[in-house]
C-alpha cells in the first residue's frame, strides 16, 4: 500500500518555496484525506497563493488504499500530528496562511497559537481544553468511536448511516452517498478520546495557546446544521480566542452540516475563507 512519502511533503515545500508565492497550508480532519482539499487548492492557486496539502503521518494516497488498510491510520495523537505538520510548516520560506476543517480546524488553532501562520481559518473545529459545551448531537456523532474503549488504539470507519448523521445531514440522500463513496476513510480513534477528556486532563495535548500575540488573525467558521461540531462548540472556541490581541471573527453559514468543505456548497465556504486571508496578505 502506498502511503504519502516524506519526499512528497518535501516536494510540496520545495515547490512552494520555489514559487516565491505566499503558501496556504490545508489540514484535513478525521475520516478524510488531503485530497479532500483538491478543489480548494485550485481556487487558492488561481488567486495567487501556493497550496500545501498537509498529510497526517502515514496518510494513504487514496481513499481506496485507506479503506483497504485501515490499520495504518491508527495511533495518531493530536500532539504527534500537530508536531508533524508544524515541522512541515517551519520549512516554508514564507509564513503561510493555515486552513483546517474539524480536527484539522483544531490543529489550525494549535499551530496558529504557536505563531506559525500569518492568518488562519478554522472550519467546524474540534474542541480544545476550555471549550465546555457538549451538545447531544456531538456525542452521537462521536459515539461510533467513543462507544468502545478499544477504539482508542484502532482506526475506525464510519458506516454510511453514521456518515450521513455526522457529516452529510444537510444534503440530499444522493449527495450523501456520493460524498461517502468519494471521501470517507477510517480515522484514528485516539484524537476523539483525547478531545473527550481534554477538560479533565491538565496535561492534555488538546490545548491551544489562544493568548499568543503572534497568533495572527483568525476566522472560525461554523455550519448552522453541523451535528459533529454544532455552533455551540464553535461559539465557545470563539469566546476563548477573541481575548487574543489579534482580530478574531466568527461566521455561521446557514443550512450547512459538517461536510461544508466537501459538499456541493464547498465553494461558498472556500470563497469566504480566501477573502478573509486576502485581507492580510
Amino acid at each position: 500500500m502506498a502511503t504519502i512519502p516524506a519526499s512528497h511533503d518535501a516536494q510540496q515545500v520545495d515547490r512552494a518555496n520555489a514559487s516565491g508565492l505566499t503558501p496556504v497550508v490545508f489540514i484535513h480532519g478525521l475520516w478524510l484525506l488531503p485530497s479532500s482539499w483538491d478543489r480548494w487548492a485550485e481556487v487558492f492557486a488561481e488567486a495567487g497563493l501556493t497550496p500545501v496539502m498537509a498529510p497526517w503521518p502515514d496518510d494513504p494516497e487514496t481513499v481506496a488504499e485507506a479503506n483497504a488498510n485501515p490499520e495504518v491510520m491508527a495511533h495518531k495523537t493530536v500532539g504527534q500530528v500537530a508536531d508533524y505538520i508544524g515541522d512541515l510548516v517551519s520549512k516554508l520560506d514564507k509564513k503561510p496562511a493555515i486552513v483546517g476543517h474539524s480536527f484539522g480546524g483544531l490543529l489550525t488553532q494549535i499551530l496558529a497559537g504557536r505563531g506559525l501562520g500569518f492568518a488562519s481559518v478554522s472550519i467546524s473545529p474540534a474542541p480544545f481544553r476550555g471549550v465546555l459545551p457538549l451538545p447531544i448531537s456531538a456525542l452521537k456523532s462521536a459515539f461510533p468511536v467513543l462507544g468502545n474503549p478499544a477504539n482508542r488504539n484502532r482506526a475506525v470507519p464510519l458506516t454510511y448511516d453514521q456518515f450521513r448523521y455526522a457529516f452529510a445531514n444537510a444534503v440530499s440522500e444522493d449527495e450523501a452517498k456520493e460524498l461517502y463513496n468519494r471521501y470517507a476513510v477510517p480515522a484514528a480513534g485516539i484524537p476523539l478520546f483525547q478531545a473527550a477528556t481534554a477538560n479533565l486532563n491538565p496535561w492534555t495535548e488538546v490545548k491551544v495557546n489562544s493568548k499568543n500575540p503572534e497568533r495572527g488573525p483568525l476566522l472560525i467558521v461554523s455550519g448552522a446544521q453541523d451535528h459533529t461540531v454544532p455552533p455551540a462548540i464553535s461559539n465557545a472556541a470563539y469566546k476563548k480566542q477573541k481575548k487574543n490581541d489579534n482580530l478574531t471573527e466568527l461566521l455561521t453559514v446557514d443550512g450547512r452540516g459538517h461536510a461544508l468543505t466537501i459538499d456541493s456548497g464547498w465553494r461558498e465556504v472556500c470563497d469566504l475563507s480566501l477573502k478573509f486571508i486576502q485581507r492580510f496578505l
